[in-house]
């Protein structure tokens, strides 16, 4: 198993997370391979690889050059994974069924005459539209690019499930969103198939609404995993899935601080990003770019109102990273437009220390307006913003251990 020269083939593969998962499901090599479509016959052909992943846009392009395609791969006309058998031929495989069938089972839907609207009309919409033909889905509506008008939507509010197959709401666009969920009073659960960020526009959206959800991180390592299958000839248990997507997602998101000015949020921060090797990034320290002020000669100068508006640009910029740990101010709360970029792709973790406690030094409205009032103020907004609570202490390296253990992520 070891001497398998597996990779991923695609155009641009910067930000996949294929060579991690693989990784943790097998010791063999796993490169990245990006071609142009000019070079993909000759990569497939004389490329260095005995099984290879293939990703967008070159799941169709590949299969004039194989060999052999399994059943699925004939009816979903599209291949994600490639081996080269011992006696030089090509055999093409999909895996994206069984990826997108494991998703359906982790939302614990059950399709069966159920109303569903796909959106998106390319390869992976196919590879839905057969999972859900399979699983007897009722009425499948699939819209495309151009199918999707208020007037379209309209006909279809009474969905019970929806799928996006498309790449709105992915890194970097992550503002995106492929239709306005609240028109959809039926819908009981939201798939999407994007996995960066960990929770689109969209999957955020069905979360206030108590929707159920599942994401594509889970899609994506459940067919790495049956590519892996299929690479080696060996059955993995599928307890692996929920496993290595739980590493994943503790290695992809952000671990986002906030809390009262002064209560230890750069001190926990600067730690917690030297001890886990992250990347430390500071609000405060973007908004003194961003503005080319320090930050008491913004208020001074500009006002809290102008402050704010650079808070919330530095907020919506820093959400975007992965596996970083972001530092906020203590007001970033205060305008909850600021919570979706800090959530869909991390932890938010409230820092709560005795008012007693915290430092005024430097900080313009904890000495303007008195810490008592700011702290009665945002209290309830902390709590609102926040997915743990961690209790801050005199001793840093005790508040920095009690942060690990409430995130679950004691030993990484």
């Amino acid at each position: 198993m070891k001497n398998i020269k597996a990779g991923l083939l695609g155009r641009k593969l910067g930000h996949s997370y294929s060579k991690i998962i693989h990784s943790f499901l097998a010791p063999y090599s796993y490169e990245m391979f990006e071609c142009e479509e000019n070079e993909v016959e000759s990569f497939i052909k004389n490329g260095p690889f005995d099984a290879i992943n293939v990703t967008v846009p070159y799941k169709k392009t590949v299969i004039p050059y194989l060999d052999e395609l399994s059943d699925k791969a004939k009816k979903l006309g599209a291949v994600n994974t490639v081996v080269r058998r011992k006696d030089g031929t090509l055999y093409g495989d999909n895996t994206d069924f069984y990826g997108f069938s494991y998703m359906l089972d982790l939302a614990k839907t059950d399709v069966s005459g159920k109303k569903v609207l796909v959106l998106g009309a390319g390869g992976a919409s196919a590879t839905v539209c057969a999972v859900l033909s399979e699983r007897g889905a009722g009425e499948v509506t699939v819209f495309g690019s151009r199918d999707n008008t208020l007037e379209n939507v309209m006909r279809c509010k009474d969905a019970e499930i929806i799928v996006n197959a498309t790449p709105v709401g992915m890194y970097p666009d992550c503002d995106g969103c492929p239709i306005d969920l609240s028109l959809f009073e039926d819908c009981k659960c939201v798939l999407d198939i994007v996995y960066n960020p960990a929770r689109t526009t969209l999957i955020c959206a069905a979360e206030k609404r108590n929707i159920k959800t599942a994401t594509g991180l889970s899609m994506l390592v459940a067919q790495a995993k049956r590519a892996c299958e299929i690479f080696t000839g060996s059955e993995i248990d599928d307890s692996k899935i929920p496993e290595i997507t739980d590493k994943i997602e503790k290695m992809q998101e952000n671990i986002v601080l906030i809390g009262m000015p002064g209560c230890g949020k750069s001190t926990i921060g600067r730690i917690a990003a030297e001890r886990l090797n992250r990347t430390l990034a500071d609000t405060d320290e973007e908004i003194v770019k961003l503005a080319g002020k320090d930050i008491p000669s913004i208020f001074a100068q500009d006002g809290e109102d102008v402050f704010r508006a650079y808070e919330s640009r530095a907020i919506a910029a820093l959400g975007k990273l992965s596996g970083a740990v972001i530092a906020t101010g203590g007001g970033a709360v205060k305008r909850e437009e600021n919570y979706l970029p800090l959530h869909r792709n991390g932890k938010i973790v409230f820092l709560d220390r005795d008012i007693d406690s915290l430092d005024t030094k430097g900080r313009p409205l904890s000495q303007r307006d008195g810490v008592e009032k700011l702290y009665s103020e945002r209290i309830g907004l902390y709590r609102a913003f926040a997915d743990v609570t961690v209790k801050v202490s005199d001793d840093a390296e005790e508040t920095y251990e009690n942060l690990i253990n409430a995130l679950g992520m004691k030993g990484t």
